[in-house]
């Protein structure tokens, strides 16, 4: 049985901090033979909603937990045509939140998506 794949993406600018704390967790998993979790980082929420709008967000939802889809089966799925479901799964791809196979199919290699995001006052 494979492990269940979560992955939370976090936003903040202090990618150094994020980018120890995911070694960290590595190392963790490592040593115990438990998974972690994985952690995508944006440096601002402006970036964030660069990559992930509300057409690509629908595309990750649609192949979350539902294997492999080649690009046209997804076009129609999601009533769009294919250049546009190819240039937004390609983003995804680029950013690690779709996999593709030889034959180009896509996947979400994740189980659950936790975004973590926080707005405060500023100092």
């Amino acid at each position: 049985m494979t492990t269940p794949r979560t992955l939370t993406i976090t936003i903040d600018p202090d990618w150094k901090t994020v980018l120890r704390t995911a070694g960290h967790k590595a190392a963790i998993g490592l040593a115990t033979g438990q998974p972690q979790g994985e952690t995508l980082n944006f440096e601002t929420p402006a970036v964030f909603f660069a990559y992930l709008n509300g057409r690509r967000w629908l595309l990750l939802r649609d192949l979350l937990g539902q294997g492999t889809v080649g690009v046209r089966e997804l076009a129609r799925k999601v009533g769009r045509d294919v250049k546009g479901v190819h240039t937004d799964t390609q983003i995804l791809v680029d950013i690690g939140l779709l996999e593709k196979d030889a034959k180009g199919a896509l996947r979400c290699p994740y189980d659950r998506i936790h975004i973590d995001m926080v707005m405060q006052a500023a100092a």
